[in-house]
């Protein structure tokens, strides 16, 4: 019997703790690879609590329960979790080892799944509660799977060939960079658990997951060049298997845990501390192999994209700029008659993407947000909390397309008429879009870092006592994951992952800052960018800057022409007489016409 309330599942689990002889379990969103997004098979957080988003954790103990999310989520999270079951906790202000701490008897055991977290996760959090009289235990197989009685199994698409042309790059010439790099680190081999290094090191995408093409499986490069590839059969085609070669032996998924214990004795194997979780480490050591944690040594390869993947970018946002435009003609049409929602505007969105015939997936969930859901920088619209775009009002949207050349991510914040956008309005979108030239106008030297730049892009917004809560800049996949590592443009510090890495040459990252005033709007103008070497005269050193992708007119509707200097019009002219030479070929009728008339001079 199905069960349908999340008190009735709550109650299942409990008895599952009961069983095992345990006080409580720690649910993450996670799946064994650490992915960002996860397939449905181990959508476990959401089974048990209903929360839908993307970032946030729960612990259950057999008289307690709490939901773990960050600001992002604290609207979101009330909405879809029952506060009678569990207790809502923002963290960093609310940490899991104080409500362990609170809740539980001295001697407690709090079991972890060690496939669903890091080495570094478990030791941290064991340091904050052993010496409160809590053990933490890993547990044999998850025992919300022992209740899920309907879950669903694990994708079984097939995986499929990347084009050599489209990668820059054959795997065979991957593999041997990954085989010099574990010779000069005196490693034998690497496990490579993150499914987009495994995608970028074989030249291979999937439909695992949603909205990113990657495959589920693991892999072992070895230091000869050679590596095996973990993937359950059904996913296996003949082109595949050709692709792959002699070099990469093809292996099932199932054998990947009994080959991390019995086949790499003796050896020395390379780990990312973020990607491979404890159940690899623990089977590697009782396998007698010994491992060190280094960074995977195709995250760094894999961000400095290639000329064929720069090009694939460049096609990829031109097709996808003119979809985007085309959508926002057809918005500035129909919203203000008052009969367009939130899904409504992001399946338009979605179907004028889907004319192009490259189009695989979109990137994400769009985030299709009116009125004061603009103000959630994460909002994700569903049945529940769609709401009608208002007349009179300001509308963001923010969304991808996966194309085969590249991955795209936009955001247009734009005034739904009638009437003229309030002063507020105006002066908060602009100082948003002084900060985004800002850094797309940035010159700085080679050895520069993310974190280095954000003030950048913060400053107008500064001067009128306004901030931001979220990064300024993610790093972007090539038809992989819209948010890569190991780059970042956000605040130093705070735990934001990727600000200290230094920026090269052919990395692509967003330039997205905003502003958003609670229950009333929210602003965000994102394009994509690329890191590339300038030329200046006399310069001491290697330079570089940013080379636009991303090619759609930003409303001029809410744009404070006083707000901005010369130099910034000349920017905003420029930028949309590149958004006319490029999508006009692609547009006719009042679709073109639009575009000559939002990409006119300030």
């Amino acid at each position: 019997m199905l069960m349908q309330t999340h008190e009735a599942r709550l109650a299942a689990l409990r008895e599952e703790l009961k069983r095992r002889g345990v006080e409580g379990f720690i649910i993450p969103i996670s799946d064994e690879h650490m992915s960002e997004y996860v397939g449905d098979y181990a959508q476990r957080l959401n089974w048990l609590t209903g929360f839908g988003g993307s970032a946030g954790f729960a612990a259950v103990t057999l008289d307690h329960a709490a939901i773990f999310v960050d600001g992002r989520y604290t609207v979101q999270v009330r909405d879809q979790v029952d506060g009678q079951l569990f207790d809502y906790k923002s963290v960093p202000g609310d940490s899991l080892a104080g409500w362990l701490a609170e809740v539980c008897e001295k001697g407690a055991q709090i079991a972890y799944d060690p496939w669903l977290h890091t080495w570094a996760w478990v030791e941290a959090l064991e340091r904050q509660v052993n010496p409160k009289g809590i053990t933490l235990v890993p547990a044999d197989s998850n025992p919300i799977d022992a209740v899920w009685a309907d879950r669903p199994a694990a994708s079984a698409a097939k995986a499929i060939v990347h084009d050599d042309a489209l990668a820059g790059q054959s795997s065979a010439e991957k593999r041997a960079v990954v085989a010099d790099w574990l010779i000069r680190e005196g490693h034998d081999a690497v496990v490579i658990p993150a499914l987009d290094s495994v995608a970028w090191l074989l030249n291979i995408r999937g439909a695992d997951v949603s909205h990113t093409p990657v495959a589920l499986s693991y892999v072992i490069a070895h230091k000869d060049g050679s590596a095996e590839l973990f993937i359950a059969p059904e996913k296996v085609t003949p082109e595949l298997l050709r692709h792959l070669g002699n070099a990469v032996t093809i292996r099932e998924r199932s054998a990947f845990e009994g080959a991390l214990r019995g086949e790499l004795s003796g050896k020395t194997v390379a780990l990312d501390p973020d990607f491979a979780v404890v159940g690899i480490a623990q089977g590697l050591r009782a396998g007698g192999a010994k491992f060190a944690f280094k960074q995977d040594p195709t995250i760094l390869a894999k961000a400095i994209k290639n000329s064929a993947e720069q090009q694939g970018h460049r096609d990829a946002q031109a097709r996808d700029g003119a979809a985007v435009s085309r959508f926002l003609r057809w918005l500035e049409v129909e919203a203000p008659k008052g009969g367009v929602d939130e899904l409504a505007a992001a399946a338009r969105l979605q179907a004028f993407r889907e004319e192009d015939a490259g189009l695989r997936d979109l990137s994400f969930d769009t985030i299709s947000a009116a009125a004061g859901h603009a103000a959630l920088p994460h909002y994700k619209v569903d049945e529940d909390s769609n709401i009608p775009i208002p007349p009179s009002s300001i509308y963001l949207v923010d969304s991808g397309g996966q194309y085969p050349g590249g991955t795209t991510d936009i955001t247009r914040t734009v005034w739904v008429g009638p009437g003229e956008p309030s002063a507020e309005m105006r002066d908060r979108f602009t100082r948003v879009l002084k900060g985004h030239i800002q850094i797309d106008r940035a010159v700085f030297p080679q050895g520069t870092c993310g974190g280095q730049l954000d003030v950048l892009a913060r400053q107008y917004l500064w001067e009128a006592g306004v901030d931001y809560a979220h990064g300024t800049g993610h790093g972007v996949g090539s038809f992989l994951g819209v948010h890569e590592g190991p780059q970042r443009i956000a605040k130093p510090g705070g735990g934001q992952a990727g600000t200290a890495q230094e920026l090269f040459a052919g990395m692509i990252l967003s330039n997205e800052p905003g502003y958003y005033k609670a229950n009333a709007f929210g602003i965000r103008i994102e394009n994509l960018v690329l890191v590339e070497e300038r030329q200046i005269e006399s310069a001491e050193g290697r330079y570089l800057g940013f080379e636009t992708l991303t090619f759609v007119p930003i409303d001029r509707k809410l744009i404070d022409r006083g707000l901005l200097n010369a130099d910034e019009i000349a920017w905003v002219d420029s930028y949309h007489a590149k958004v006319r030479t490029l999508l006009a070929p692609q547009l006719t009728g009042d679709d073109l016409a639009w575009l000559e008339r939002e990409t006119a001079p300030l």
